[in-house]
């Protein structure tokens, strides 16, 4: 599968630009290559659906940032508009947008073929799972419990038990739909109004399903998996295909929307893909030097030298032994600050000794060559 072209360059606009910049550079594209105005033209209608993705990204406020953050892999499997049903709802987006600019809205592919039978799409459900740092390093599978609604057991998700108790909508044929000429700015265009009384199946049911009530539809608590790739981060949504509920008259799943809450660890603190932790040594751990086990993520130790002489303050870098790049290779760096511990309280021994230490020149602060940069740091501390 080819990758996608880069949003912005879609709409042949800046990664800076404003909301409305955003706006009119996709009306003129959806004006262009509208289904309607290329009837037949493959081409164009590819370029529609590209732009109407594009648009449905970077006029979200939240998707955008996402997607300027992470790419197209931070905003799940399907960010855009759902074309299966053909561009129904799409016109009504696009009128959502432009209000009457696109007048009555468009047809479909350029041809009244009619109404077609609806095809009703399930709400998606948006729930929170829990991930530790360790997790977010690996990966997880999650067992998410939801209820959904699901297709009737009972009617099979048509609303009554037997097929003679569902008839043909009095009100609109069976259409589901009522059609009007309404005039738009590409001339005349045909718009269909969904019917009331059937709310747009065109079937009506007589007797109603007693476990479902007639709605085709029963709500059920189950357990679904998800896989969650290495990488992720906190707020970031992950986006399951036909995991929400059930359509009405057997018809489209929605979708499940997986919300990543990271929770905090004691022992590190994250910054994008790099891991920052403490460890604590003596005083004379710091002046003679030492060696220490340091932990990392996976719960495994590292051997890291201390040299003699190290200052509070210092940083050694572990590089690689960070977080992973989601989709991407490489890993983050694992920064550990070295903080020298000085006692408040000595025992008489411990207070003879360093008072025999005070006055010896090795113990005296004294900005030499050797601890320059340290003093250059000391200077920069209120800035």
């Amino acid at each position: 599968m080819a990758a996608k072209r880069d949003y912005y360059e879609v709409l042949g606009v800046e990664k800076n630009a404003s909301a409305d910049q955003i706006k009119k550079a996709y009306r003129a594209l959806a004006i262009k290559y509208h289904p309607d105005k290329n009837p037949g033209d493959k081409e164009a209608e590819e370029k529609f659906k590209e732009a109407t993705e594009a648009y449905s990204v970077l006029s979200d406020p939240d998707k955008r940032a996402k997607y300027d953050r992470f790419g197209a892999a931070g905003l799940g499997d399907n960010p855009g508009p759902d074309f299966s049903r053909g561009f129904g709802d799409i016109n009504d987006f696009l009128r959502d947008i432009f209000g009457s600019a696109f007048g009555g809205g468009f047809s479909g592919f350029g041809f009244d073929n009619g109404p077609q039978e609806r095809v009703f799409r399930g709400k998606d459900i948006r729930v929170h799972t829990k991930l530790t740092l360790a997790e977010v390093a690996t990966g997880a599978t999650k067992d998410i419990s939801i209820e959904r609604y699901s297709p009737c057991g009972s009617c099979g998700g048509k609303g009554a038990k037997s097929s003679s108790d569902i008839k043909i909508c009095p009100a609109c044929k069976g259409t589901g739909s009522y059609k009007r000429v309404v005039p738009s700015f590409l001339g005349q265009s045909v718009e269909y109004s969904t019917c009331q009384q059937c709310n747009g199946i065109g079937k009506v049911v007589s007797k109603p399903c007693p476990d479902c009530g007639g709605s085709g539809l029963v709500r059920k608590r189950e357990t679904v998996k998800v896989n969650i790739p290495a990488g992720v981060e906190d707020g970031m949504q992950l986006r399951v295909s036909g995991g929400g509920n059930a359509g009405r008259n057997n018809g489209v799943n929605g979708d499940l929307l997986v919300v990543i809450d990271v929770e905090d660890s004691e022992e590190f603190i994250r910054k994008g893909n790099d891991l920052y932790s403490t460890k604590i040594i003596s005083v004379p751990d710091a002046m003679l030097g030492c060696e220490l086990e340091v932990k990392l993520l996976n719960g495994s130790t590292q051997k890291v030298k201390v040299e003699p002489g190290t200052q509070s303050g210092t940083v050694i870098t572990l590089r690689g032994k960070g977080l992973p790049s989601l989709n991407s290779y490489g890993c983050g760096n694992l920064y550990v600050k070295i903080a020298v511990w000085v006692p408040k309280h000595l025992s008489h021994e411990s207070k003879k000794l360093a008072e025999s230490l005070r006055n010896n020149p090795d113990f005296n602060p004294s900005p030499n060559k050797e601890d320059k940069s340290f003093f250059d740091r000391l200077k920069n501390l209120f800035d």
